[in-house]
């Protein structure tokens, strides 16, 4: 069984900086493809960063040159580095598995989902 759990999220302010990780259990980070998405409140859910076993990383547009996505393949966790952050950051974010080979950008190729991790971001 995939679990997937993250931790980091926090309040913060605008401009800060914050670090998201996601350690899964019953799956291995290093040979998996996945990513973030997050859920403003009142909005859809939404693709953030992907990262692909084979190292290829993803960013939606709104989030390219402040959000940087890894990995540590000895912890078996990934991250999410923020910076910059806005207010529009703010949001739950969700770490993600994506189904088979599926990079895992749009919501239908997502295979497993974590809890989330709440960040808000004041002005």
């Amino acid at each position: 069984q995939v679990q997937l759990v993250e931790s980091g999220g926090g309040l913060v302010q605008a401009g800060d900086s914050l670090t998201l990780s996601c350690t899964a259990s019953g799956r291995t980070v290093s040979t998996s493809n996945m990513g973030w998405f997050r859920q403003a409140p009142g909005k859809e859910r939404e693709f953030v960063s992907a990262l692909t076993g084979n190292g290829n990383t993803f960013y939606a547009d709104s989030v390219k040159g402040r959000f940087t996505i890894s990995r540590d393949n000895t912890k078996n966790t990934m991250y999410l580095q923020i910076h910059s952050l806005k207010p529009e950051d703010t949001a739950v974010y969700y770490c993600t598995v994506a189904q088979g080979r599926r990079v895992g950008m749009r919501a239908s190729e997502i295979g497993y989902w974590g809890q989330g991790t709440q960040v808000t971001v004041s002005s």
